[in-house]
């Protein structure tokens, strides 16, 4: 399947590392024009720095996905400078540095800050981007969440679960209200993967019998990478995904 995003104009959150960072790439060496955002400067430059390294450069932003007036600056930019904007990547997320609790001692504060980048973040930018794409009707948005919305998280939180899974519920909404307008949306839940220094730390965490236990509870007995998402990513964006809407792939595995 060869997949090509030529002229199309593709906005990644949360792109300063990890998963973002990849997604960003990707869409960038197969044709598309990316905005690649994030609030972590320092990682975005990194960002724009490899990709320029790969011959396909990206643009980067600073956004805050929790501020209304920054997402709604972030997509009518894009299109006032590229003339539209076809894809969307609700990948900014996480746990915030946070870690597993008992319930009764987690506050009400890190609760909504997780809430606040995982589903407000996700609902403002396709809040803000939706009325570029109806207007061409047409458009792709692709949320991020993870395993945890469909289970459990691994790291305890739980507001990470929670959150994750309101923004597959979004996600399914979204589609509902959105395909009208020949918009799609669906979601890649990614398993554990290796993309971070959250990710990195929770793996020390596990020790290495941990570290076996959760690769041999793998079908395919190995981690995956930030591509392997990437990969799924760009098939949801993609042409041949046009009459796919709603739905939630899992990228694990085999958990």
């Amino acid at each position: 399947m060869n997949l090509r995003f030529d002229g199309q104009t593709v906005i990644v959150t949360g792109a300063a590392h990890g998963f973002g960072r990849a997604i960003s790439h990707a869409f960038a060496r197969d044709g598309a024009r990316v905005y690649a955002c994030d609030v972590q400067e320092d990682g975005l430059e990194a960002t724009a720095r490899l990709a320029a390294d790969a011959g396909t450069p990206v643009q980067v932003r600073r956004v805050d996905v929790t501020d209304p007036a920054s997402t709604q600056a972030l997509m009518d930019g894009a299109a006032r400078d590229t003339g539209r904007v076809d894809v969307l990547v609700n990948n900014a997320g996480g746990v915030l540095g946070q870690v597993g609790r008992p319930l009764e001692e987690v506050s009400p504060a890190d609760w909504r800050a997780i809430f606040a980048v995982n589903v407000d973040g996700a609902f403002l930018c396709a809040q803000a981007a939706t009325p570029h794409m109806k207007r061409r009707r047409q458009g792709r948005i692709v949320n991020i969440s993870s395993g945890a919305g469909l289970g459990v998280s691994l790291t305890g939180i739980q507001a990470y679960a929670s959150a994750k899974a309101a923004q597959i519920g979004l996600t399914r909404q979204l589609a509902h209200e959105l395909g009208a307008f020949g918009i799609t949306v669906n979601n890649v839940a990614p398993g554990f993967v290796r993309s971070n220094p959250t990710t990195e730390r929770q793996w020390e965490s596990y020790g290495e019998e941990g570290q076996a236990r959760l690769v041999q509870g793998l079908a395919l007995r190995r981690l995956g990478s930030p591509d392997d998402i990437a990969a799924a990513v760009q098939f949801f964006a993609s042409e041949q995904a046009g009459w796919i809407t709603g739905q939630v792939l899992s990228v694990d595995g085999g958990r």
